[in-house]
């Protein structure tokens, strides 16, 4: 599991787009009254509260202990837990269903993963989720990279894991859930205003930033934003190039 410092403040005020478009991956799973749904890498809590409005009960768990604070605060007839989705989950119970929303990317040890969504879910359950999926923000990843160079940062850690359909199909199931519909699709994400590719930084690699002196942390945005301009800068505003994969599984 990759480590971030998460700041909760600045995921719910200039990013959430995340929680927005995780209103479509609800759709999709299509909550049901009688149905208890575990929300996998939750966040600050929105969507899980919105699902616990539509079913009997929604329980979400985050790596993030502030992200986790956050949704306490906001939701507090909600049941929320700091966990390791890596590790076996904290439940005696199983769920009709596991949802999750742009989270399963932060997660590298898909195998673990799969395995614990498989060990909650009872038969017949579903897994419905988005997350990126291979070439996600290809440019964004480029940019940071070649600016980072430029302080002597010449070889940044693995931070996401982007699958393809069938890579990730595979480790599902394996794990006997069975995939029914997998789309992968660009959906270009606009940034709000105009250090919008600033503060994506600040938010999703501040792991990087804590590597740069605070006094060259200009230079560093600059050079980022000059090498993402022509692509990511788009009728005056910026841009970030989201790849997503979304897919429903049923366990056997």
């Amino acid at each position: 599991m990759v480590q971030n410092n998460w700041n909760a403040n600045l995921y719910d005020s200039k990013h959430n787009f995340v929680t927005n478009y995780g209103n479509n991956v609800i759709d999709l799973l299509n909550p049901l009254s009688h149905e208890t749904i575990l929300d996998l890498g939750c966040g600050s809590g929105e969507l899980t509260a919105k699902m616990n409005d539509l079913s009997t009960k929604a329980v979400g768990i985050d790596f993030s202990e502030n992200m986790i604070s956050q949704a306490k605060a906001r939701f507090n007839d909600v049941e929320f837990y700091q966990h390791n989705a890596e590790l076996p989950f904290p439940f005696d119970y199983q769920f009709d269903a596991v949802f999750s929303n742009a989270a399963l990317h932060w997660m590298h040890n898909a195998d673990a993963v799969i395995s614990n969504v498989a060990n909650s879910l009872k038969n017949g359950g579903r897994f419905v989720f988005e997350m990126g999926g291979i070439g996600n923000i290809n440019t964004i990843i480029q940019a940071i990279d070649f600016a980072a160079q430029q302080f002597g940062l010449n070889k940044l850690p693995l931070y996401n894991y982007f699958p393809s359909i069938p890579e990730y199909s595979n480790i599902i199931e394996k794990n006997n859930i069975q995939v029914i519909y997998a789309q992968l699709f660009e959906r270009p994400t606009p940034l709000d205003g105009e250090e919008g590719l600033r503060n994506w930084i600040k938010m999703f690699r501040n792991n990087v930033l804590e590597q740069i002196n605070p006094e060259n942390h200009e230079e560093f945005f600059k050079l980022v934003e000059e090498y993402a301009r022509p692509k990511l800068y788009i009728n005056g505003k910026w841009s970030a190039d989201y790849v997503r994969l979304r897919m429903i599984a049923i366990k056997a």
